[in-house]
């Protein structure tokens, strides 16, 4: 029992050494209030827009006033209503693909790091196969062959995104198989699963939080890129991208800048944001950083 207390402790000593760390980042921890405070409003969109997203009007694009926050776009729809369930669509097509692409990698690469041989080789095979295409021609083939849509994707971005996260969990495996307590619980004749799952897998936690942060942000921007082509997310839902889609004249672009300016804010403040807290969470979980004296 006391072993077990010892150890809770000294996790918890940990935890609190990482916020305390991570506090040190300013702008970070701003960046930090701000996605919570953006992902509030979008979560609880429909509670909060004083429109419907898709109910046309007949004020074409009126400038912001007292009844259309940020004005209307082309057809009569309130953009402010239209920018928070973009930022909503945007937001799960980055957590969604992030979790897809993080668990397909975290899986893929305990057990080519784990188990070695023919399973190493094969799937770093694949691995390096899938990262010698341009990363962007690869997502553009491959929105291409698919229909577009929300789930589609998601899809995309999740199996496109998952080899550097592979080779991420490989390279820690490797390090940490040689260790003693894996060492130990291989001589206890403890299963594999219990192994990789128990043993290896929290210590490499750190490093794969940190590797889905940027590949948040990423996604996102992915998503805004394919949805203003239009190969993403199709109108009538909104995306942040498709609503960049409707800025191409050069009209739009120099004399109704409320069509275009808050979706593109938002675009580079979430993924500056998501950034801010990536590095910082990456100087936190650093073992090499230097703890304070307390």
């Amino acid at each position: 029992m006391k072993k077990i207390s010892d150890s809770a402790e000294k996790k918890n000593n940990s935890i609190r050494m990482i916020i305390k760390r991570f506090k040190r980042h300013k702008l970070a921890v701003a960046s930090l209030y701000f996605l919570i405070f953006i992902t509030i409003l979008a979560v609880f969109a429909p509670l909060i827009v004083p429109y419907d997203p898709n109910q046309v009007s007949t004020s074409f694009s009126q400038p912001p006033s007292a009844k259309h926050w940020l004005g209307t776009d082309q057809i009569g729809r309130d953009m402010f209503s239209r920018l928070l369930y973009a930022t909503r669509i945007s937001l799960f097509v980055g957590f969604a693909a992030t979790v897809i692409s993080t668990i397909i990698g975290v899986v893929l690469g305990l057990v080519a790091g784990y188990f070695g041989g023919i399973a190493d080789t094969v799937i770093m095979r694949i691995t390096d196969t899938i990262m010698s295409f341009p990363y962007i021609l690869l997502v553009l083939v491959a929105a291409a062959i698919f229909e577009p849509g929300l789930w589609n994707i998601i899809l995309i971005l999740g199996f496109v995104d998952w080899p550097g996260a592979a080779r991420l969990v490989r390279g820690n495996v490797l390090s940490l198989r040689e260790s003693n307590f894996v060492k130990g619980s291989i001589v206890a004749g403890m299963p594999s699963r219990h192994i990789l799952f128990s043993e290896i897998l929290p210590n490499t936690v750190g490093p794969v939080l940190v590797y889905a942060t940027s590949v948040f942000a990423i996604s996102i921007l992915d998503e805004a890129a394919l949805s203003f082509l239009g190969m993403g997310v199709q109108p009538p839902q909104a995306s942040l991208g498709n609503i960049l889609n409707g800025a191409e004249s050069i009209t739009v672009l120099t004399g109704k800048l409320w069509l275009w300016v808050p979706a593109g804010l938002m675009i580079i403040l979430l993924v500056i944001s998501i950034n801010f807290v990536g590095d910082a969470l990456r100087d936190a979980i650093d073992p090499s950083a230097k703890e304070d004296r307390i």
